[in-house]
């Protein structure tokens, strides 16, 4: 599903028009985004929790040429932990 399909899910769903509840999202994306940026995690009790961690510099190989050592610079990437609603429900229960 792309986010055009989740927008008409969510309208219908909600019985708003798809224009609400794509700025509903839009900004909700916006939120976690610069919550991360802070350091901040953001959980939704049930779905999961969106974390930034810090991924250390490290030493690598280039594929194009891989007797050559390249480095790796250290970068905050996003991480997500499922909630216990969520890994229920796709385990069947």
């Amino acid at each position: 599903m792309n986010k055009a399909g989740l927008i008409e899910k969510v309208a219908a769903n909600v019985a708003i028009t798809k224009k609400l509840t794509e700025k509903i999202i839009e900004d909700l994306v916006k939120v976690i985004i610069n919550e991360l940026k802070v350091g901040n995690e953001v959980t939704i009790t049930g779905f999961g929790t969106f974390m930034a961690k810090k991924r250390h510099a490290r030493g690598g190989v280039n594929p194009q040429n891989p007797n050559e050592r390249i480095k790796i610079p250290e970068v905050i990437v996003a991480k997500f932990k499922t909630g216990k609603t969520l890994k229920d429900a796709l385990k069947g229960k």
